[in-house]
This record gives C-alpha cells, sequence and structure tokens, in this order.
C-alpha cells in the first residue's frame, strides 16, 4: 500500500512540476523582455561602490543595482556557470569601476569567473512601468460560479 502511495505522490508532484513550468518559462522570457527593452545603449564601464541587488537573466546576463534607482544589465561571455543557483554574486572592479571585456561576475565555489561582455544602463522607472503594465495583463478577474436553481 505505502508503495502504491508513495508512487502517486511521486506522480503528482511530477504532473504538477510539468504544469507550472510553462508558466514560469513565460515569466521568464517576459522579465527578460522588459529588461532588454529597458536598456540603454551599451556604455563601457560603471561605478561600482555596493551591490545593493542582482537578479540573473538565465545564464548568459545579470542585473546589478547599485543603488535602488540605478540598475545595469551585463551580458557574459559563455554560459556563467552556477549563477542562475548562487545565493551571492561578486564583481571584479579597479578602483571602483567595472569595466565590460574586463572585468567579470564572481559565482563562488570551484566555477570560473564569467567575463562581462556588454554594460547596458537600465531605465528603472521605464521598467517599473512596464512590470506594472504586466501585472494588470496578468491580473483577471475569477469566474462566478452559476447559482443552480
Amino acid at each position: 500500500m505505502s508503495t502504491v502511495r508513495s508512487c502517486l505522490v511521486f506522480a503528482l508532484v511530477a504532473v504538477l512540476a510539468a504544469c507550472s513550468s510553462v508558466p514560469l518559462a513565460q515569466r521568464e522570457r517576459q522579465r527578460e523582455a522588459a529588461y532588454a527593452s529597458a536598456a540603454g545603449a551599451p556604455v563601457r564601464s560603471f561605478h561600482f561602490f555596493t551591490l545593493w541587488s542582482w537578479e540573473p537573466l538565465g545564464d548568459h546576463q545579470v542585473v546589478v543595482y547599485t543603488r535602488p534607482s540605478q540598475a545595469w544589465l551585463l551580458d557574459l561571455d559563455g554560459p556563467c556557470q552556477n549563477l542562475p543557483f548562487t545565493q551571492a554574486i561578486g564583481l571584479t572592479s579597479s578602483s571602483g569601476t567595472v569595466f565590460s571585456r574586463f572585468d567579470k561576475v564572481l559565482t563562488g565555489g570551484p566555477y570560473a569567473p564569467c567575463v562581462i561582455s556588454q554594460i547596458r544602463p537600465i531605465d528603472v522607472r521605464q521598467l517599473h512601468i512596464a512590470q506594472e503594465a504586466q501585472r494588470q495583463i496578468d491580473a483577471k478577474p475569477r469566474e462566478t460560479p452559476a447559482a443552480d436553481h
């Protein structure tokens, strides 16, 4: 009996995981598109004193916030191992400045540093407007059940 129950629980978890992965992938694409549309033209460098926050966008890009209102989209050379799963990152810099094609994203452990190939400033206000618009699109009113008479 316990083997059958375990198999049923495992099957249910697998089905739920498969169902939930489709919206997750769609949300990830929407997030990546929102950052890409809010990103400006590439710049050579940015000043870096504090890493306020960060968000991985797959294994080829990461967004770093140096202040709540200042963010940078970093494109990385090749896949950056462990980036989507790491709990913390670091950035190399020279005299408080991060340079494209020179500095790196560090994901810790035995993983190789990831070279920053391109830096683009993020218009954080534009990003928030796009995210709010997406929330309104995603919000759907619940259908009211028909009353049985």
